[in-house]
């Protein structure tokens, strides 16, 4: 139909056509209500059963525990709190480690009392307990107070001069934090403490954001389950206020894991994006923006929800590969299916023609209802005789052109003709500015079939594509339909196909900005970490697209612009900018608009946009908003610029972009020179984390431990309608069968900054984290075992000054030459890995020393020093000052990565004189400077010698099964003067940790009767005397029994292997059997060996 013709009334028989076919519309939208009503009661019911089930279990709990005299509870900041743990849930798998409940005796803000000795073990909560309520009480957290405390307490660093500045990536209000953000953190966390530790003035300021449309989404929702409303039900006023209440009442979750976490922010400079002084940066913002030229408002294609009826960030935009056709449901559509992933192919005839017609081929055929042309390509030969003609329109009669467009069509690509829709798809869009086309939208805002449509008019557009499609089908004009893997576009928030159509926006124009952006980068005024950021970033630049900033939401900053309309005049058009004004208040907008029209104010109406601005907007102001510009505040001027960004990798454009665009834009000077990307945190299996599938994990269920019922009740907490529930519930079982065991704060933010290496994206592994927790355990019993070793009075060697060079105390071995020189290269390394944000480097570093070197090793040698006769004082002196100072300079090293153990174990050992420094976070972090007279070059060559001795006697011993209590003869046999040497140096070392009786070193002599050999290498061997250690007939005896057993099990997994059916087995059943297979021929071999060395030893 032709708009601009006037339409012919219409007959009475149409009215009253009509008029039925509205009664029958309204009677089906009344059922649907009904349907849709009974649906969510079912739902709401089951929601409430499961609710009452988790509730009576922890009520049985709680009376379980009330009647147990030792059972008690308490929260890292000093409250009480269960930790919601079944005996159950326990008792159904021994090794599921759960938190234990622990009564915090340490009122909220004072420092906990450490004179106790250590528990036994290390326990989490007992650890983390009361800490950070203490530091935060005493300001260590805030910059100015840090540099005041450490001045007065000898700790002056040339760094004091100097500021370490970063905001925190503001977490959505929304809710709960997850495992991404808790990377973040303990990245950010660990760079803040390191620095705080160096003696720089720091701050990290904390905030959240309002996040306009996931906010909008869980308060709406939260209103259709308890009150069955919708906002347009409240009005926009009373639904704001909704808003801000469910803000208050549970915005501050975040805060309290924020703490759990022990990020040490400074919470006096907290901020909210829509706070006032917030809300002012983003006003100013825009009016300046607009006064500058780089705002405008236009109709342009935009990424648009149907259900949230707004425009969508691309960041806000999901994608489900197809590998074909797939049946799916669509949110507003009810439990219907929709066949996606094929395309539909359909004829045009061609106006004037009896037989030719031009086929299309789409995935969209709904969006025909707005089509306004035919493209073809020019050259194309089959189709020479068409140019400059018309097709007919099947449904409204009227003719479109046929266009040569040789951008839009590949004439080698199916038909060699493309249907352009140019208000709802981007090449069309383009193709339509190209040819002058019509752009006419067919649907609603809410995703209706418009009059457009025509016959359609009305109907979903997913039911306007299957009524296309039969009507196609009735006129003769479908051409069948085939596969087509593609992506399809979705909703991150609510689910929703994404429809792209053009829509009156405001926009920033970002070329000029991001030229200079570009520049700075290329430039070198912008490091990135990793270096291949660089790149990313220049391809997000070139060419970088304008900016759609408008969102059509109620939760968020309302767009400061006023649409000015003169009174007794016909309305003006909304979608041209010149009918609007930009104003930082209402009084002056009517100035302007006075000033523009040449109106009284009397003769003017003014409206402001009913729009609120991107999320981004606000977003991209935070490093210097929350420093209270635009004022010049002090702390503008002192903090700002920041000195890095840390942010994920996927928000490098929608964050990091606008940040930089934005900072130059408006305070003359990039927000930041470093910015460091962190990979995606995602499951073991590489999957993304959705709270669909089941593995979006708490960090506090991590730190905590958690059954699997209680991870599936938690399912119950959220938005999952019943089916998603079921599906994460599968997801829960396959990846945590027994649950997660608690693993505590500091193995956590360990492991999440261990993962860092991974340069794209993290798979993390919850049972990589438990083994973190058994390294917690490890520092725990070490510090332990070397404060009863130092005893009660000893007091360590003073230094000149607060991370002054350390000496080797007089009296040092060898072994303790060798553990300060691996000190001091992890000193290096650790600093090394800061300085390059390699975090992986730097825990592996502290990870090896601590674990490898420290306690495997190094303990284990000073045991004869410290507990039997016949060593000098000056010896075991000096053992104890270095067990001293790898405690200290190891606990300081790890502190930036586990704030609550090294406090817990600083706070209990000893202090040089004169070091009153009230908390290990304020300690001067150890130096490479500090270190560098306790490098020994030789050392280590000669360590790695005997440790290769140590082994390969270890081994001797372990293949004939020499018991730990026998001590038993070694000749270690050397070939070389440089090996005969070492290994004389290192026989103390030796012979204690290989558990050896008498130890012996030659030169070129074979082994004696009853002596087992083990060859190290070329130049040595190791000769053991176990002739009078086992019984070898006994051995062989059991060895055989062993080797009978394992012989018959690999049998049956043969005939079950090469049974026929095996290969129908599941993949995972083949998998797993033939790995056991393999296992068994391994063990077999094993014992095959260790039964002729038994022979060979009798036989001697």
């Amino acid at each position: 139909m032709d708009p601009s013709k006037a339409p012919t009334p219409a007959a009475p028989e149409i009215d009253e056509e009509k008029k039925r076919k509205a009664d029958e519309k309204k009677k089906a939208k009344a059922e649907e209500k009904a349907a849709k009503e009974a649906k969510f009661k079912a739902k709401q019911e089951q929601v409430e059963a499961e609710k009452k089930r988790a509730a009576e279990k922890k009520k049985a709990e709680a009376e379980k525990k009330s009647a147990d005299p030792s059972g008690a509870s308490s929260s890292a900041s000093g409250s009480s709190s269960s930790s919601g743990v079944s005996d159950k849930a326990a008792a159904g798998d021994k090794k599921l480690r759960l938190k234990k409940e622990y009564v915090n005796p340490t009122p909220v803000g004072q420092k906990k009392d450490t004179a106790a000795p250590l528990d036994a073990a290390y326990d989490p909560p007992t650890v983390e307990a009361a800490w950070y309520d203490w530091w935060q009480q005493c300001g260590f957290f805030n910059p100015e107070k840090q540099v005041a405390l450490q001045q007065q307490y000898g700790y002056s660093s040339e760094n004091a001069k100097e500021n370490f500045t970063i905001v925190i990536p503001p977490p959505n209000v929304t809710g709960s934090l997850h495992l991404g953000h808790a990377l973040t953190n303990a990245v950010q966390d660990a760079l803040v403490r390191y620095h705080r530790m160096r003696g720089f003035r720091t701050l990290w300021v904390p905030g959240t954001d309002h996040a306009g449309i996931a906010t909008q989404v869980t308060v709406e929702k939260r209103l259709a389950r308890e009150r069955g409303v919708n906002r347009h039900d409240l009005g926009r006023e009373a639904f704001i206020k909704e808003v801000w209440k469910w803000k208050e009442e549970y915005g501050g979750k975040i805060n309290i894991q924020l703490r759990r976490l022990g990020s040490s922010l400074d919470w006096s400079r907290e901020v909210f994006t829509m706070d006032e002084d917030r809300s002012k940066a983003v006003t100013e913002a825009f009016v300046r923006f607009y006064q500058e030229g780089l705002l405008y408002r236009d109709t342009r294609l935009v990424n648009w929800d149907s259900n949230l009826r707004t425009a969508i960030s691309d960041v806000e935009v999901d994608y489900i590969d197809l590998d074909g056709p797939k049946m799916m449901t669509v949110p507003g559509h009810g439990d219907n299916r929709y066949e996606f992933g094929v395309l539909i192919e359909f004829a045009y005839k061609v106006d004037g023609s009896d037989k030719d017609e031009l086929v299309v081929a789409t995935t969209r055929v709904e969006t025909m209802l707005a089509d306004t042309a035919v493209a073809i390509h020019p050259n194309d030969p089959r189709y020479k005789h068409l140019h400059g003609k018309f097709v007919v329109h099947p449904f409204h009669g009227t003719k479109i052109p046929i266009i040569c467009d040789d951008k839009l069509v590949d004439m080698n690509f199916g038909t060699g003709v493309v249907k352009v829709t140019p208000a709802h798809d981007p090449n069309d869009y383009e193709c339509g500015l190209r040819h002058s086309l019509p752009m006419p939208t067919m649907l609603t805002l809410d995703g209706k079939v418009n009059a457009v449509g025509g016959q359609f008019e009305g109907l979903l557009r997913f039911d306007a594509r299957n009524a296309v499609i039969k009507a196609l089908e009735e006129k003769g004009l479908y051409r069948g339909k085939k596969p087509n893997p593609m992506r399809l576009g979705v909703c991150s928030r609510s689910n929703d196909v994404i429809e792209p159509r053009l829509m009156p926006q405001w926009w920033v124009k970002c070329d000029g900005l991001g030229a200079r952006a570009l520049q700075a980068s290329n430039n070198g005024d912008i490091e990135f970490y990793p270096a291949s950021q660089k790149d990313a970033f220049a391809r997000w630049l070139s060419p970088i697209r304008d900016w759609c900033i408008s969102r059509q939401l109620w939760w968020g900053h309302r767009i400061p612009a006023y649409l000015v309309q003169p009174k007794n005049q016909a309305p003006v058009d909304s979608n041209s900018g010149a009918n609007w004004v930009v104003a930082r208040s209402h009084e002056e907008a009517l100035k302007l608009a006075c000033q523009k029209t040449g109106l009284a104010e009397s003769d003017l109406t003014l409206e402001q946009d009913p729009d609120v601005l991107d999320t981004w907007f606000s977003s991209g102001l935070f490093p210097f908003s929350v420093m209270g510009w635009p004022e010049k505040t002090q702390d503008l001027q002192t903090y700002y610029p920041t000195s890095i960004l840390e942010t994920g990798q996927d928000i490098l454009f929608f964050w990091v972009v606008r940040m930089i665009i934005m900072g130059q834009q408006l305070t003359g000077s990039l927000p930041f020179s470093k910015v460091m990307l962190h990979a995606m945190v995602r499951d073991a299996h590489g999957r993304k984390m959705s709270k669909a599938l089941g593995n979006v994990i708490d960090p506090l269920d991590v730190t905590e431990g958690i059954s699997l019922e209680d991870l599936h009740a938690k399912l119950y907490t959220g938005n999952l309608d019943p089916k998603e529930i079921e599906n994460a519930k599968a997801g829960q079982r396959e990846d945590f069968p027994n649950g997660i065991g608690e693993c505590g704060t500091d193995a956590m933010r360990f492991a999440l900054c261990a993962y860092t290496s991974q340069a794209r994206d993290i798979n993390l592994d919850i049972k990589r984290v438990e083994g973190y927790r058994n390294f917690c355990n490890k520092i725990w019993n070490a510090t332990k075992l070397v404060m009863l070793r130092l005893g009660a009075g000893f007091t360590p060697a003073p230094c000149k000054a607060h991370g002054a060079p350390l000496a080797i105390p007089a009296g040092a071995r060898l072994g303790e030459q060798w553990i300060l020189d691996s000190l001091a290269r992890t000193v290096q390394k650790t600093e090394e890995g800061f300085q390059k944000f390699d975090f992986s480097q730097a825990t592996s570093a502290i990870f090896a020393f601590w674990k490898d070197d420290f306690c495997d090793v190094y303990l284990e040698t000073i045991k004869p020093i410290l507990q039997e006769e016949g060593y000098a004082e000056e010896v075991k002196n000096a053992t104890r000052e270095v067990m001293y100072t790898c405690i200290d300079v190891g606990l300081r090293l790890l502190h930036p990565f586990m704030p609550f153990l090294t406090e817990e174990l600083y706070q209990r050992i000893p202090r040089r004189p004169g070091d009153q420094i009230p908390t290990i976070m304020l300690a001067p972090f150890p130096s490479p400077a500090a270190v560098a007279p306790l490098i020994n070059d030789q050392i280590a060559p000669g360590m790695t010698v005997a440790m290769d001795i140590v082994r390969s006697i270890r081994s001797v011993r372990s293949s004939y099964n020499v018991v730990p209590s026998k001590r038993p003869k070694v000749v270690i046999n050397c070939t070389t003067p440089a090996q005969l040497d070492t290994a004389k140096a290192f026989t103390d070392i030796i012979k204690t940790l290989s558990l050896s009786g008498s130890l012996e070193v030659v030169n070129s002599q074979a082994p004696e009767p009853g002596f087992a050999v083990n060859v190290i290498n070329e130049t040595s061997q190791v000769y053991v005397d176990i002739k009078d250690l086992v019984d070898v007939d006994a051995e062989i005896t059991k060895l055989e029994a062993r080797r009978t057993q394992l012989e018959n099990n690999r049998d049956a997994l043969a005939k079950k292997i090469n049974n026929p059916q095996f290969s129908k087995a599941p993949a995972n059943v083949q998998e797993d059997t033939t790995s056991k297979f393999k296992a068994l021929e391994q063990e077999i071999e094993t014992t095959k060996n260790a039964i002729d060395n038994f022979r060979k030893l009798s036989s001697k």
